[in-house]
């Protein structure tokens, strides 16, 4: 995936809910959906805050 999107004018949607993955393809931009609604968006730094405290603030922000 990587090579891929370094060839310029590419992109990759990965959706997972691994960000152990992530240690592999960088993102530059990190959403969270909760219900089909974006609760949450940010940079990579997102995906290390999620790895280290989970989801649990997310469960009901759908709504």
């Amino acid at each position: 995936m990587n090579r891929f999107r370094e060839q310029g004018d590419r992109a990759v949607l990965l959706i997972t809910h691994y960000t152990r993955i992530l240690r592999y393809v960088r993102p530059d931009f990190v959403h969270v959906f909760v219900d089909g609604r974006m609760v949450e968006e940010g940079g990579p730094e997102l995906a290390e805050q999620l790895e280290a405290e989970g989801y649990d603030k997310y469960v009901g922000a759908g709504v």
